[in-house]
């Protein structure tokens, strides 16, 4: 049944968001990043930096540095990330290639749409890129190298995960900077960068994205069948202990989105003036039939 599941159902899918995601990446570093001679962050940065330096193809240094780091952290991250995130780099490739070389649009001296404008190529390149490597991520791989190495290294360095990317993109725009004698280029470098993390984030989490309540009312079966009702979704009651009055309670776990907290925080009150509400973020949400 799960193995039915698998190859039937969400890998085909995956397979064709993950093409998607790669052309998207191609389109915002091909036709708004290098033209201009910005870098992109992780191994996309260096494959930029290291195709103005030697003059060889964007797309070969793309398949060369990554690959190898996928395939080094098979063990850590599985067979299925490492063969989505590889599939997704070779689309990324081939789309590189494509419009670099083949299709008759000239991104060699400036963007085929915002032209020399560093700030816009910045904003929309590291945007568009976003989309393509929150796409990835999403469904199941990722489109830069540099992330599975943060995954295997980052612990043992005694820092985060996006410290290590963070640390790591630093680096490299400090040699750039060096060696081509402009700090100008890596300093708008750095706001391809932040459009582009914020981008990942919204990809990823989505602008509506949930948040988990926690509600101890002295009224919650009440205050549960209401929700319920409103809300058309359930909730899970779990069993406390107040630490103060040593007293049993009954605590309502919900979800809800951001647009929907003032109606639940309202709606609770109502019943219960005396309610005591925690809100905090939630990364995802599977439902049964996700």
């Amino acid at each position: 049944m799960i193995k039915r599941y698998f190859f039937d159902g969400p890998r085909w899918k995956n397979f064709l968001f993950l093409t998607v995601s790669g052309c998207i990446n191609a389109i915002g570093v091909t036709m708004f990043i290098s033209p201009v001679n910005l870098y992109d962050s992780g191994i996309s940065g260096t494959s930029i930096f290291l195709s103005q330096t030697t003059g060889l193809s964007l797309s070969l240094f793309l398949v060369l540095l990554n690959v190898p780091l996928f395939l080094f952290g098979l063990k850590k991250q599985g067979k299925e990330f490492t063969v989505y995130s590889i599939y997704a780099v070779i689309v990324y490739s081939i789309c590189a290639w494509l419009i670099t070389d083949i299709l008759p649009v000239d991104v060699n001296i400036a963007s085929p749409l915002a032209g020399q404008d560093l700030l816009l190529c910045a904003l929309f390149g590291g945007m568009i890129s976003g989309v393509g490597s929150g796409l990835t991520i999403r469904h199941g791989g990722a489109i830069d190298g540099i992330e599975v190495m943060a995954v295997i290294f980052s612990k043992k360095l005694g820092v985060t995960v996006g410290t290590f990317v963070m640390s790591y993109n630093v680096v490299l725009y400090i040699l750039c900077g060096i060696v081509m004698g402009d700090w100008i280029l890596p300093l708008y470098s750095i706001v391809t960068y932040m459009a582009g993390l914020k981008t990942v984030d919204f990809i990823v989490e989505g602008l509506d994205r949930s948040k988990a309540v926690m509600i101890m009312t002295e009224h919650p079966e009440e205050v549960s069948q209401a929700l319920m009702e409103e809300f058309e979704t359930g909730t899970t009651l779990l069993n406390g202990r107040g630490g103060y009055s040593n007293n049993e309670k009954t605590v309502i776990y919900f979800v809800v989105n951001r647009f929907q907290i003032a109606r639940m925080r309202n709606l609770v009150h109502a019943l219960d003036p005396k309610a005591f509400m925690t809100i905090t973020e939630v990364a995802d949400v599977f439902k049964a039939n996700d």
